[in-house]
């Protein structure tokens, strides 16, 4: 289990990398293309800037958008109680508990850093897993805090957004822009910056659920190594297969929060997905079980 957690931790490094190799491809494709350096780099300082604000107000978005509310202990003693245990054997504090009004059995976290963390379980997850399996799915989610997984989801936002941005703003400057500096450019070379500045968004949106899901598996290994029991987790994974079904509240800007997909099943969403298939995690559970 401890080289499945490498190998994430190593396939995000990689993926982070080729990100960020992106973003420097698309601000020369904007260079060339409209000859104009310095617009690249200061639109990529406000998309940083814009991804540092999300990312202190982001935990309060997302439980705003998901209907969450805070509970205490007294409300409901078996969720905070295995959050409170959690919280004692990884040696991090407890984190706020909040639950949502919902029949969709699903849970998130979120938080910038254990000492600003945010847990959230449905009605339904309450429902339909008994404390084992409940166990397993907060430690998963709370294994994202402790992995840093809401600062490198902000990071390749915030990249996202840069790539967004500068894309747009080369496309409009190129085909409405001043084009008389441009009359000794070489045709090939601009034809590929023009190409690069349109598929970048639709490259940078791939590369961003890419880590989503290699985030998803590193949550699936930590959690495991907290619980040491690896059936629970896939038993709760099973039952999600089971009794799973789309949230009331519709938000594909929290979704990667989330243990499981919230969204409606659909071709686009199944394609451009954040979360691994249920099969696949179940997999990856059952093959290294033997590891600890």
């Amino acid at each position: 289990m401890y080289n499945a957690i490498a190998a994430n931790k190593r396939n995000t490094v990689i993926i982070m990398a080729v990100f960020i190799g992106l973003v420097g491809a698309v601000g020369w494709a904007v260079s060339y293309v409209n000859g104009s350096r310095s617009l690249a780099f200061w639109i990529i300082g406000v998309a940083a800037i814009y991804a540092l604000i999300q990312y202190f107000i982001a935990d309060k978005l997302a439980l705003s958008m998901n209907g969450a509310k805070e509970i205490q202990k007294a409300d409901n003693p078996r969720l905070y109680r295995i959050v409170e245990n959690l919280a004692i054997t990884t040696g991090m504090p407890t984190p706020k508990v909040y639950i949502i009004n919902d029949p969709a059995p699903n849970a998130f976290a979120t938080g910038r850093d254990p000492q600003h963390a945010v847990v959230a379980a449905t009605t339904g997850i309450l429902d339909v897993m008994n404390d084992r399996e409940l166990e397993a799915v907060m430690a998963h989610e709370m294994s994202h805090v402790r992995n840093y997984d809401i600062r490198v989801s902000m990071i390749a936002f915030g990249l996202v957004s840069a790539i967004g941005i500068l894309s747009d703003i080369a496309f409009r400057l190129f085909f409405f822009g001043d084009r008389r500096d441009n009359n000794n450019q070489n045709p090939i070379v601009l034809i590929v910056g023009i190409v690069l500045i349109i598929l970048a968004p639709i490259i940078a949106a791939m590369i961003q659920l890419a880590i989503s899901r290699q985030r998803e598996y590193l949550a699936d290994a930590s959690g495991v190594l907290t619980t040491r029991d690896s059936d629970g987790l896939a038993d709760a994974l099973e039952k999600l297969k089971q009794y799973g079904r789309p949230m009331q509240r519709q938000n594909t800007a929290s979704a990667h929060l989330f243990f499981n997909s919230p969204l409606k099943p659909s071709f686009l969403s199944n394609l451009f997905s954040t979360h691994p298939p249920l099969d696949a995690r179940i997999a990856r559970l059952k093959k290294n079980a033997d590891k600890f």
